[in-house]
């Protein structure tokens, strides 16, 4: 009998829509463009990414992935939106990114097929569109090597977090298209956190992300009340 794969249909066929728009720096993916040197930059300062096989989870159109090869690592982005995977490819090819790779597979499934084969495993802003976070993060704790680093950001399930993200950004600002975040499924650190123990894996920091409408942009924070990066290691 095949596993049922751990996602949601609406969620894959909402990012295939937009699959088109990934690159381009002013679309509904803007924010991602704007956070990206933010959250690589904190990723290769505790992790080093140079010369480092990487592994990103839910890379969408490569936004992150090819930042991260660019830095000096071998990275391998998953999907299972086959159109964003696509875009992701052809961007790749079009800018000459050195040491990349696509594949349209489940975290799981890859697990299975490669455990403890990454230095650094990425999953960004991808856990409150999956119906079950935590086959994600054992997923991750599975692939990555021991001494290595995982990497997750998302979304606090907090009021403050659904006025800003959701209300904010979604409605009054138009930052995103409405409905790209549910609040049933954002994901309080306390819960990465305890998920990230149960998978082996030990907390070493966290970052909150805020945005500023006057300037419109975005800064690292020490408040994880709204958007939040999380760091963790799997010590041997």
């Amino acid at each position: 009998m095949t596993e049922a794969l751990n996602a949601d249909p609406a969620e894959l066929a909402k990012f295939s829509d937009l699959a088109h728009h990934w690159w381009d720096p002013e679309s509904e993916f803007k924010p991602l463009h704007q956070i990206n040197p933010l959250r690589l930059d904190w990723i290769h300062a505790l992790a080093d990414l140079n010369q480092k096989r990487v592994l990103d989870v839910g890379c969408g159109g490569g936004i992150l992935a090819d930042s991260m090869a660019r830095k000096g690592a071998d990275v391998t982005g998953i999907d299972l939106a086959s159109k964003s995977l696509r875009v992701a490819q052809l961007h790749a090819l079009e800018t000459g990114t050195p040491n990349i790779q696509y594949r349209e597979v489940s975290v799981e499934a890859l697990a299975q097929e490669q455990p403890a084969s990454f230095d650094v495993v990425t999953c960004m802003e991808m856990l409150e569109h999956v119906p079950d976070p935590g086959s994600v993060v054992r997923a991750c704790a599975e692939l990555v090597k021991p001494d290595g680093w995982v990497f997750f950001s998302t979304l606090h399930r907090s009021a403050k977090a659904f006025m800003l993200a959701i209300v904010g950004a979604e409605y009054v600002l138009n930052m995103l298209p409405r409905g790209t975040h549910e609040y049933a499924k954002m994901i309080r650190p306390s819960e990465l956190a305890a998920s990230c123990r149960e998978a082996g894996l030990d907390l070493v920091g966290t970052k909150g992300m805020e945005y500023n409408p006057i300037t419109q942009r975005y800064a690292l924070t020490a408040d994880t009340s709204v958007n939040y990066m999380l760091a963790a290691r799997k010590f041997s």
